[in-house]
């Protein structure tokens, strides 16, 4: 019983102090240049010397930062602004890929190559059109669906190159390309604007296809797929899709903040 009325006691008192730092970030926020202790306890509603222990902390965690006896917004505000930002922008992805494949009647990715990395930004399927699970990392086995072909087609040689040095070729299925040289002659082969057309290469039972889209200096690209059972209903779905893409999602910022 002890125990509980400690609980009772400490956690409203918790709640307390985070409302309180919450109510003096507010306040230093409303003061681009900065604003001293006084001022924001008094624009907090707070006794100074509980808003100069918060000040304190708040300070020591990067949240703010004194200058010149005023206190600004520090880098770790910044830091939560720019992961919501960025939060917001797959939001709008995820909802702009829903509207298309709604529309398609296929499940959509939209990607990106960041960092030397292959990311699956956001997906969008139905029950009647699921996505393709990801049985072996998307990362790692670029070489063996449409979404990293295509990515690795709008890349440079040496980041290509790069790229195949840290993931070797390997095949995934008896569909899949054999080795890193057949990769390149495929890759050379092919225009980095046009789709990519992969047929059970990254998993049995499965065709997909991937085209580029604008991302500014990032490559990037929309895929489908679809049931190799359906397999004809790839190339029009993908061309029906390009088509609504300025419509649909050409007031988005695919770029390397998403």
């Amino acid at each position: 019983m002890a125990t509980e009325k400690a609980g009772a006691v400490s956690e409203p008192t918790l709640i307390t102090s985070v409302q309180r730092a919450l109510h003096l970030l507010e306040a230093v926020g409303r003061h681009p240049g900065g604003a001293p202790a006084k001022q924001l306890a008094r624009a907090a509603g707070l006794p100074l010397p509980t808003a100069y222990h918060l000040l304190r902390t708040l300070t020591y965690e990067g949240y703010l930062s004194r200058e010149g006896g005023v206190f600004v917004l520090g880098e770790a505000v910044e830091r939560l602004g720019g992961a919501g930002a960025r939060a917001r922008q797959r939001a709008e992805v995820g909802a702009a890929l829903a509207r298309l494949g709604d529309e398609v009647g296929v499940a959509v990715y939209f990607s990106v190559y960041r960092e030397g990395e292959v990311e699956v930004v956001a997906i969008a399927d139905r029950p009647e059109s699921p996505a393709v699970e990801e049985w072996a990392d998307f990362r790692s086995t670029a070489h063996a669906h449409a979404i990293g072909q295509c990515l690795l087609a709008q890349l440079d040689e040496r980041d290509r190159e790069d790229h195949l040095s840290r993931y070797p070729v390997q095949a995934l299925t008896p569909y899949s390309v054999r080795n890193a040289s057949d990769l390149r002659r495929r890759l050379a082969a092919r225009d980095r604007s046009q789709p990519v057309i992969e047929r059970q290469e990254y998993v049995l039972g499965t065709v997909c296809g991937a085209f580029p889209v604008a991302a500014g200096d990032t490559a990037a690209s929309l895929a489908i797929s679809v049931p190799v059972g359906e397999a004809e209903r790839l190339r029009p779905a993908m061309e029906s899709l390009r088509s609504r893409v300025p419509h649909a999602i050409s007031s988005l910022s695919f770029s390397i903040s998403i």
